[in-house]
């Protein structure tokens, strides 16, 4: 698979320190670019932050700082926690960043070319929190009767003059679009777009003017551009648009949109109307994947129940943190999460079942063989064991991860150190050491070759560990791609080198349950 592939999260809203639902997004977007990359692509991949809006205006007139201030304190916040949670990004991309405001003004001169700007007046409910406009029809009563946007969030009466986007010229390219299989997924989002495009497209406003925290309105001095314009235009600055440059030829249209589910109407509808109107290829894939709930709870301040991702990382560690979070959620659904669910998954999987049969193979290969690699023959146990992890490794868990089905392929993984567990009950290697210590070798060497093929499969879930085991095997760092599993030439090689493996140590150490404090 040579194509290139471009992948990118929504670039996250600084107004505030990063959440676990930010953690789960990104760290979803970096398994999808290190299970592209092993697969032989070249890939680019892009987050960031949001900075401008009203949002973040009011937050710093709030704090008594500057906007800028509180974007470069908080944008840092969020590169630390994922680069604590070995995010592999090419791009942290800042829409403070002086090509991003670049880029928003080539596209927003593009789209008046094309005659789809005008200016009036804008009279209707806006939403702060979300920086949406909603009509009448979509808003929702609180409990106190006041009115609410459907995401729940307050809504404010708003009037001014304002840029309007022809947003209703394009409702049949739209209807077209959403109905193009595999552009919009999982289906019930496709379903709600359409239902919403089909119900008739209003022109859209794309400028403000009661504040001038954004990116400048090209020839309107005091117009800056409505927030998702300038957000939505993040994916193209960072391919270095407006310029015909070698990332920009390459990479897009981008490859997978990886947004949350509240957001997919900006991304499925008003972004690819903006790139149709600016004569841009539209993205490949978008994906609006659910919420992460806290014991069933979405998070919030006032339940107490927020949590900071850095403290579950210093927790649980990092790779733990990962492999519940792509296990435990059928991704595309809202989730739940708790430390009990964390423990009890992390323990059970990768602790006694793969951790345990890695540290276990590896012991006796280093007790019972001195540590060292011998030509030996499989047998018909051999053969099937290796054929059940070779079709987990190369056929059930990729083509669930090309799906974004993380929790399938990594059950289909799972069912393969089973099978190893269940070889090793069966074959009984401790045994054959006094009856037959040559078929002992050969149970311990099928072992080896199979928990070679699964740390490579595992990669894009758990790098750091499963990079452990593959230098505990002693693979080649060269031979560690999705194209080398099955490959047995490797396993020759070492025996032909004389391979001994060092003194195996544990990978994956059972989790203890935090204390929790007494109230």
């Amino acid at each position: 698979m040579s194509d290139p592939y471009y992948i990118t999260t929504a670039i996250h809203y600084p107004n505030g320190r990063p959440h676990i639902g930010h953690a789960y997004e990104t760290i979803a977007a970096d398994v999808i670019a290190r299970f592209q990359r092993l697969q032989g692509r070249e890939v680019r991949f892009q987050t960031g932050t949001d900075e401008h809006g009203l949002k973040m205006a009011q937050k710093a007139r709030d704090l008594e700082i500057t906007p800028r201030a509180l974007a470069d304190e908080m944008s840092g916040a969020f590169r630390e926690l994922f680069d604590r949670l070995d995010i592999t990004y090419d791009r942290f991309i800042r829409t403070t960043d002086e090509d991003h405001h670049r880029a928003s003004q080539a596209i927003w001169q593009a789209m008046e070319a094309k005659g789809d700007l005008y200016l009036d007046r804008y009279e209707g409910w806006y939403s702060i929190r979300d920086e949406a406009y909603y009509d009448e029809s979509e808003l929702i009563e609180g409990e106190n009767g006041e009115k609410l946007s459907p995401q729940e969030t307050p809504v404010e009466w708003t009037e001014e003059e304002t840029w309007f986007f022809r947003l209703s010229n394009y409702q049949n390219q739209l209807l077209e679009l959403l109905n193009t299989p595999g552009f919009l997924e999982p289906e019930s989002r496709r379903n709600e777009m359409i239902s919403f495009v089909s119900g008739g497209l209003r022109d859209l406003s794309v400028s403000r003017t009661s504040f001038d925290w954004g990116v400048k309105v090209p020839g309107s001095g005091n117009h800056v551009m409505y927030v998702w314009v300038d957000a939505l235009t993040n994916y193209l600055t960072g391919l270095g648009y407006p310029d015909d440059t070698t990332d920009f030829s390459k990479f897009w249209p981008a490859s997978l949109h990886l947004i949350g589910k509240d957001i997919v109407r900006f991304h499925s509808v008003y972004w690819p109307a903006f790139l149709m109107s600016a004569d841009l290829p539209v993205p490949k894939k978008i994906f609006g994947h659910g919420f992460l709930l806290n014991r069933g709870q979405k998070e919030s301040k006032t339940l107490g129940n927020v949590t900071d991702p850095s403290e579950l990382v210093e927790t649980f560690g990092v790779d733990n943190l990962r492999y519940f979070l792509m296990r435990e959620i059928a991704f595309g659904q809202d989730g739940t999460y708790s430390p009990e669910a964390i423990v009890t998954r992390c323990n059970a999987e990768l602790a006694n079942s793969f951790g345990n049969l890695a540290q276990r193979t590896l012991s006796m290969i280093s007790k019972n063989m001195d540590g060292k690699l011998e030509t030996f023959e499989l047998a018909s146990d051999d053969r099937a064991l290796l054929k059940t992890v070779q079709d987990a490794c190369c056929t059930g868990l990729p083509e669930a991860f090309e799906k974004l089905s993380f929790s399938v392929g990594i059950e289909d993984w799972m069912k393969a150190v089973y099978a190893c567990n269940q070889y090793v009950d069966e074959q009984a290697p401790w045994g054959l050491k006094k009856t037959d210590p040559e078929r002992m070798k050969a149970v311990l060497q099928t072992l080896f070759i199979a928990i070679r093929d699964l740390a490579i499969a595992i990669q894009p879930v758990v790098p750091t560990k499963a990079t452990a085991v593959l230098d505990q095997l002693g693979a080649s760092p060269e031979k560690r791609s999705y194209a080398d599993l099955a490959d047995n030439g490797w396993f020759d090689i070492l025996v032909a080198e004389g391979h001994t493996i060092g003194k195996p140590t544990p990978i994956f150490p059972r989790l203890e349950m935090p204390e929790v404090e007494a109230a």
